[in-house]
């Protein structure tokens, strides 16, 4: 029933001598960050270690709740970075749900020559080797997996709280259960915090329930600028400034709209190309049915992340980010299509 690997050890011996913890994610924090980030602030807590965490960006509104509830102390950083973080009073870094310098923006170059154990907690195939310990499993549907397996090993009671950050961070990464990334080990972890005592009617309206005007308004700007190509394979869509000016809506308001073209029977690959609001790259997202390994994909570009998602960011205007997209997309595709026999 429990995700086994030789790695839990080491991380969890690290933990054990530690005092107060930095908690990190990648930017653009989703549920599986954001759940997996708090129960491992709540878990520590229970072994009385000190803990908060860092966001590279806002805290979106829809997760907001996990952090509200369990009074999960946190730094958003996304305005600037405040002198009084005070790096010196923590004695180890905990980085959950990526392992890339390129989803956490700004992070190396502060904690470069900072002589504390950096951790890794991900899934993600696409990794770097700069933390002291990591543990990766690519086989998990969701970091609060692996999380949720590490505090069963640690001994911490998985409480209504933990249970709940926890089956936010799995049914985030699931769909609701829907992915293909869903495995009866998910499905029987789900069950356990149900039986712990989790609303999950509560967390389903927090999650598909809770949008805002303005991210309906942006996704209309969204599927108006939809492109199939490659003989309606290939699925494009591009939010540009004036979309987001023009709706009122934010960057967390795009979760998600990248699966809307996998709703047509043809797509086998959907691509959502964002402008930035202010200033950074533009960057693209890819979700693809099962056909072509989209994380290798975006590696050429210097991205990463799971077989059927990932993403990249491209230091270039969109119309050229999109042209280039295009250009290996279709020759990719091509590439898995049957030959027909001679």
């Amino acid at each position: 029933m429990h995700l086994e690997s030789p790695d839990y050890q080491p991380i969890l011996e690290i933990l054990k001598h530690s005092k107060n913890v930095l908690v990190t994610t990648h930017v653009r924090p989703d549920g599986d960050a954001l759940g997996s980030s708090a129960a491992m602030v709540m878990g520590m807590r229970q072994m009385g270690i000190s803990s908060e965490v860092l966001l590279l960006s806002h805290l979106p509104r829809k997760y907001a709740f996990v952090f509200q509830d369990n009074h999960i102390p946190f730094t958003d950083v996304e305005a600037g970075w405040p002198a009084t973080l005070g790096l010196g009073r923590f004695d180890c870094l905990l980085v959950v749900d990526t392992g890339t310098w390129s989803q956490l923006p700004g992070l190396r170059q502060r904690i470069d020559g900072w002589d504390v154990p950096k951790l890794v907690i991900d899934h993600h195939l696409t990794q770097e080797n700069w933390a002291t310990q990591k543990l990766v499993i690519t086989a998990a549907a969701a970091a609060g997996e692996i999380v949720a397996e590490l505090l069963r090993k640690w001994h911490v009671a998985i409480d209504s709280p933990i249970a709940n950050a926890l089956f936010l961070a799995i049914a985030s990464d699931t769909g609701w259960f829907q992915f293909s990334n869903t495995h009866p080990f998910t499905l029987r972890l789900a069950a356990s915090f149900m039986e712990a005592g989790i609303d999950t009617d509560r967390l389903y309206q927090h999650l598909y329930q809770n949008e805002r005007a303005e991210r309906f308004a942006l996704q209309t700007r969204a599927q108006q600028s939809l492109e199939l190509l490659a003989d309606n394979r290939l699925a494009i869509m591009c939010l540009r400034q004036q979309d987001f000016h023009d709706t009122k809506a934010g960057v967390a308001d795009t979760e998600s709209l990248i699966n809307l073209p996998l709703q047509i029977a043809s797509v086998e690959l959907s691509v959502l190309i964002t402008e930035p609001i202010d200033f950074g790259p533009v960057r693209a997202s890819f979700r693809s049915k099962g056909k072509l390994d989209v994380a290798r994909f975006a590696e050429q570009f210097g991205g990463g992340g799971h077989a059927r998602a990932a993403g990249c960011t491209f230091q270039a205007d969109l119309s050229t980010a999109r042209q280039r997209i295009v250009e290996a997309l279709t020759h990719a595709i091509n590439l898995t299509q049957v030959q027909p026999p001679v």
